[in-house]
Formats: C-alpha cells, sequence, structure tokens
C-alpha cells in the first residue's frame, strides 16, 4: 500500500496555515493575564476531553514542571487526571459536570482556567468554564475555526483557523508552548 504524498503535502500546509493564523499579541495578551495571576497567588487548571485532555494535562506540566528556563514550580492542576473524581461525579451527577464540581471545589477568584475543545461544543468544557467565571476566575477557551458554544461563556477564546481535529490539537499544543516561553520570559 502506496501514501499518497500530495495528501500528506495538504495536511502539512494546512497545520501551517492554522498555525500562522495565531496572533503573538493575542499569546501575549493571555500570558500576561496568566503571570499576573500567579503573582497573586492564583493557579493554572486546565480541562478537556480526549486530546484536549492530554493537552490540558500537557499544560499543567510545562507550568509545574520546567518548559525551557529553570524556574521554580508554578500551581497547576489538570481536572483530568484524577479518575476517581471523574467517575464518581460521572455516576453521582452527570458527566457534563465532572469539570464545574471540581472548579467547585478548587478554584479561586485568582485562578486561571484553560478550557480545550476542538470543536468548542463539549458540554462538560463549557459547564465547568461556566462555573469558574461564576467564581471570578480567568477564563480562556482554545477551540477550533468558530469557537462553537464555548466562546460564549469564557473571557477570552483562541480559535485555531481549522476544522480538522488533529490540525487543531497540533495547534493547541503549539499556543500551550507560546504562552510557557512568553511566562518564562516575563520572569526575569
Amino acid at each position: 500500500m502506496e501514501i499518497d504524498p500530495k495528501k500528506l503535502e495538504k495536511y502539512i500546509a494546512e497545520g501551517m496555515e492554522s498555525r500562522r493564523s495565531i496572533d503573538p499579541k493575542e499569546i501575549m495578551e493571555v500570558s500576561k493575564i496568566l503571570f499576573e495571576r500567579m503573582k497573586r497567588g492564583g493557579k493554572l487548571i486546565t480541562l478537556g476531553n480526549g486530546g484536549s485532555a492530554a493537552d490540558a494535562q500537557h499544560f499543567a506540566a510545562e507550568l509545574s514542571g520546567k518548559f525551557i528556563k529553570e524556574r521554580r514550580s508554578f500551581p497547576a492542576i489538570a481536572l483530568t487526571t484524577n479518575t476517581s473524581s471523574l467517575t464518581a461525579i460521572g455516576n453521582d451527577y452527570d458527566y457534563s459536570q465532572v469539570f464545574s464540581r471540581q472548579i467547585e471545589g478548587l478554584c479561586t477568584k485568582d485562578d486561571f482556567v484553560v478550557g480545550i475543545s476542538t470543536s468548542g461544543n463539549s458540554n462538560n468544557v463549557i459547564e465547568g468554564m461556566r462555573k469558574a467565571r461564576e467564581i471570578g476566575a480567568f477564563t480562556l477557551g482554545m477551540t477550533g475555526r468558530d469557537g462553537g458554544k464555548l466562546k460564549e461563556v469564557v473571557d477570552h477564546c483562541i480559535k485555531v483557523d481549522s476544522t480538522f481535529t488533529p490540525i487543531i490539537q497540533e495547534v493547541h499544543i503549539a499556543i500551550i508552548h507560546m504562552i510557557c516561553y512568553s511566562f518564562d520570559e516575563m520572569l526575569e
């Protein structure tokens, strides 16, 4: 079986175009807000489903660990990592509440909450972000092209210019790395 190189070229080109659509000023804006929240004692809280759950965990790890520079650890948690909470809340309430219930117990007004959904229409992400905003935390949504319903319930939404899930996820990781890079640069 042979793979058509034209299909891979198209995939690469769409990925490059989607990445080029990211506005560095927008990244700097949200990075500054994250930095200010961390200076005030806030934490990063991330959430998402499937591949976006992995991206959420990656974001939390970059901030609590080390991105590029040797620096102190910053408080960051991915709500996707506690399977006991996820299954208990899903069982006792509903899967749409798995993030909002955790947000209710963990989030403060000084926190920075990131909800990742390639479609922007994941009910549990939307409910989690609604709860975080209700508490007064800064809410950032990361989505695909039109932002879905998520764009309506967050303080800021970064939309990747694509409808193809793998490309959106790849660019989400690039955005996470850009935010972490900017964060590290502000520490000087």
